[in-house]
């Protein structure tokens, strides 16, 4: 019996049917079973022209959604069922995952789970893979078995069949209930039929929504059916309050928004506010407490069935808004001329020979290789004055004494127009102009093992609508670009194809890891409070473009328990989230598992771990300096290469142990697999590749030649990597 059946089902709609199976068929899972309930000759010619071993179940054009599921299903002889619609995708690796985690809740869970969770992205007719907002409800529940009332918030999740498996005797069971027309419906019955519902906090599905225009017209009665559905629902939730309150407060909020938004005929729109309004006061909890500003105004008219009165507001509102907008739009276009015209003038001026200006990670902060340049720029050269761009956000949190410029201030854009060195690991603005005389230094922020630049034109999730043409006439004003290695220096020409000087010297920020002292690293352990003879590990997962937000995919709390009482995580997430690592909250266990998310330098963090565990950031490179076990948590690696793309293959050349589940995981650390000699010999030869360049030397170099003008051959060799002795680990520096 196979632990997963794949059931696709539906027409063949505008030909994804064909991508659909040929992702299946890429990434074929042996205790998975593909079934495809084909409505039409199209999607059954289809079906049959891909793998023997997939099951295809022919039917009649016309064949509804519910009546196609039930015969793929019918056929179906694994313990769980996946709905797939035709028109849907998978993202690769998604059955493995889904496989996984269904055999583990079989074994691992006295009491029968009925239903899985997991993640999705949506694709549309003009983008691809947009993340969902989902993750961070997943995250909170972890990897615990529960009942709904215990983790109501669930229902929050997007409402598709297709973002959750169910068992196959629970299937069966309430299949009356859960088999509907009604998607939304049917998804929201599974969970409040389900006894116990499990989570995978991992994107294991794509929805695709098509453009309404290629889909017949939507009816009143489609309208007047979405208070129908709640209707049915809510009598489910029985006394169980938390439900119910969550099931309410989606109602009330569809509800107001298919009324907003939804260009009715006024009969139809009068009858659907009266029976809206019906619906609001029948099932509203007892105790419940409407929202509070415009929100709960609404909530107020809707209950009271007062249709003159919410047209009347609504009208009001969007005269409101629309006289704000407008009163914005003149102040913005007004203060553009200004800095315009201010920016012009300080064009004619002559280039300050002695002025630098630095930014980092758009603006953030003193971070990455321009703090480590300027640093190194103020003990070779402290006549160049070094002004730093901030934010104004940030400003507060800069060293004492920094001077520094706020983005889109006067001084900003006199200072930007007069510098004659402007260094960034980023971009400056498409509006900075790139004067003759100036040097602009490209430092970037990490090795690349996800594609870049121009290479992301054909990674559109990654790309997020990427205005190439601008890049491209960005990067045309570098001077210099700073490579840490030759993948690098080969990938950024590819990536970034302009006539810029590779100055492969290696990353100024790494620098560091060769300088430090012993006094250094127990410094950085004490400021986090790590007592001697603790194992420190640092978990630093990447951004995942298919993801709206930071979700821990590991259950830390259970990795700590598992890890044992002298095992300390530190837990980063990416930059890209600023400090929301919400998820992180409550995880702080006797000092076992800390929040660094905000901690900078990140060095600081590599010199006081023992160990990095990463998924694919790039911080692995930078770690690799320090000679110290590297282990690579790739759950979904299949996903992230397909998505995001990759320069090349990680699980072939990676820098120690690899695992791909959480229990691997805990496996690799309580073995000891983590620093043997097999993981030093992968990270041996991972460093020979990606350390190439970097010996403590780096930022001198770049400061010598950039700023100092001086000679190639003038400049400190980089030492061979034999010769070179990386900062003392935690455990020398204890001893």
């Amino acid at each position: 019996m196979p632990q997963l059946s794949v059931i696709v089902y539906g027409p063949n709609a505008q030909g994804h049917l064909t991508e659909l199976l040929d992702s299946l068929e890429a990434h074929p899972l042996p205790d998975a079973e593909v079934i495809v309930a084909a409505v039409g000759d199209w999607a059954r010619e289809t079906a049959e022209g891909h793998a023997p071993e997939t099951i295809v179940v022919p039917l009649p054009d016309g064949t509804g959604d519910p009546e196609a599921r039930a015969a793929g299903a019918a056929r179906a002889r694994g313990r769980w069922l996946h709905f797939v619609h035709a028109k849907d995708g998978l993202p690769a690796g998604a059955p493995r995952l889904i496989a996984e985690r269904t055999a583990e809740l079989d074994t691992g869970s006295s009491e029968p789970v009925d239903v899985l969770l997991f993640d999705h992205v949506t694709t549309t007719w003009q983008t691809a893979a947009r993340p969902s907002r989902d993750g961070r409800h997943l995250a909170a529940v972890g990897r615990a078995a529960l009942p709904l009332h215990e983790a109501a918030d669930l229902l929050r999740l997007t409402p598709l069949l297709g973002n959750r498996a169910l068992r196959a005797d629970f299937w069966r069971a309430h299949e009356e209930q859960l088999n509907t027309g009604d998607e939304p419906r049917a998804a929201h019955a599974a969970l409040l039929h389900a006894e116990r519902v499990a989570c995978l906090n991992q994107t294991a599905y794509d929805h695709r929504v098509l453009r309404p225009e290629s889909l017949p017209p939507r009816t009143p009665e489609d309208r007047l059916a979405l208070i129908d559905r709640y209707e049915s629902l809510l009598p489910l939730t029985r006394d169980r309050r938390a439900p119910r309150t969550v099931l309410y407060d989606l109602m009330v909020r569809d509800l107001v928004r298919t009324f907003a938004r939804e260009d009715l005929p006024d009969p139809v729109a009068r009858e659907f506010f009266r029976r809206a309004s019906l619906a609001a006061v029948r099932w509203r909890p007892e105790g419940h407490r409407r929202p509070a500003g415009l929100e709960g105004v609404r909530h107020t008219l809707l209950e009271e069935g007062a249709y003159t009165k919410y047209r009347a507001f609504q009208t009001a509102n969007r005269t409101r808004r629309a006289a704000r907008k407008a009163v914005r739009t003149r102040k913005r276009r007004l203060g553009a001329k200004v800095r315009d015209h201010q920016y012009q003038r300080a064009l004619s001026r002559p280039l300050d020979p002695n002025l630098a200006v630095f930014a980092a990670y758009w603006d953030r902060g003193v971070a990455c290789n321009p703090a480590a340049i300027a640093a190194k720029l103020a003990e070779l050269a402290p006549h160049i004055r070094r002004v730093w761009v901030v934010n104004k956000e940030n400003a507060a949190l800069l060293p004492p004494g920094t001077d520094h410029v706020v983005p889109g201030t006067r001084r900003y854009w006199e200072t930007l127009a007069t510098a004659t060195y402007l260094t960034n690991n980023v971009n400056f603005p498409n509006a900075v102009v790139k004067r003759p005389g100036s040097i602009h230094l490209q430092t970037h922020h990490g090795t690349p093992l996800k594609r870049m630049g121009m290479d992301q034109m054909d990674h559109p999730a990654a790309a997020k609508g990427l205005d190439f043409a601008a890049l491209l006439a960005r990067i045309d004003k570098w001077d210099y670009s700073v490579s840490a290695n030759g993948h690098s220096t080969r990938m950024w020409e590819r990536a970034y194809p302009s006539r810029y000087t590779s100055l492969d010297y290696g990353y100024p920020r790494n620098d560091v890891f060769y300088t430090a002292t012993a006094a250094d690293v127990r410094a950085a352990r004490e400021r986090l409070g790590i007592a001697p003879g603790r194992t420190a590990v640092l978990y630093a997962p990447t951004h995942r473009d298919y993801e709206a937000g930071f979700t821990p995919r590991l259950d830390l709390a259970a990795l700590a328990d598992r890890l044992g009482e002298n095992t300390v995580l530190l837990v980063r997430a990416h930059y890209f989230y600023g400090g929301a690592a919400s998820p992180l909250t409550g995880l702080r266990r006797s000092g076992r598992i800390i929040d660094v998310s905000s901690y900078d330098p990140v060095e600081e963090l590599c010199l006081a771990a023992d160990a990095l565990v990463t998924d694919y950031s790039s911080i692995m490179f930078d770690y690799a300096n320090l000679d110290r076990p590297i282990v690579v948590y790739a759950d979904d690696w299949e996903t992230y290469r397909t998505t995001r793309g990759v320069y090349f293959d990680l699980m072939a050349e990676h820098p120690g142990r690899v695992a791909r589940t959480q229990e691997e995981l805990a496996e690799i650390f309580v073995s000891g697999a983590w620093r043997d000699d097999s993981a030093a010999k992968a990270r041996a030869a991972f460093r020979r590749r990606f350390c190439e360049y970097d010996d403590g030397r780096a930022a001198e170099r770049v400061v010598r030649r950039v700023f100092l003008g001086e000679p190639e051959e003038a400049l400190p060799p980089v030492l061979p990597i034999e010769d070179r002795t990386p900062a003392p680990t935690p455990e020398e520096a204890t001893a």
